[in-house]
């Protein structure tokens, strides 16, 4: 069974930067994609960046394109989330998932890393 953990959140000020990691256990991992979502407080979650785990092409949200990257180490099942230029509207809950194969739902939901940007 994966499992999946997420790490680096934490509280910085409007323009700093943050890294996240998620990190896939089990003894055998496959995906099409890995992704990260957001949930900030008494909103839905929602898409934020995904990346095609084969050739590494990635997607992402308009509210974070261009200040947030997406990247993998196959190696060591890991994906990260480089996010840049950060502002008090990115504050939420991320989490990182698996799509398991083309079209499947996005599941293996890690705990969640807390991001608090301060004005």
């Amino acid at each position: 069974q994966v499992q999946l953990v997420e790490s680096g959140g934490g509280l910085v000020q409007a323009g700093g930067s943050l890294r996240l990691s998620c990190a896939a256990s089990g003894r055998t991992f496959s995906a099409n994609r890995m992704g990260w979502f957001r949930q900030a407080p008494g909103r839905e979650r929602e898409f934020v960046a995904a990346i095609l785990w084969s050739d590494g092409n990635t997607a992402y949200a308009n509210s974070v394109k261009g200040r947030f990257t997406i990247s993998r180490d196959n190696a060591k099942k890991t994906v990260f989330l480089q996010m840049n230029s950060l502002q008090p509207e990115d504050t939420a809950v991320y989490y990182c998932a698996r799509e398991f194969g083309i079209g499947s739902a996005w599941g293996s939901w890690g705990q969640g890393t807390q991001v608090t940007v301060s004005s």
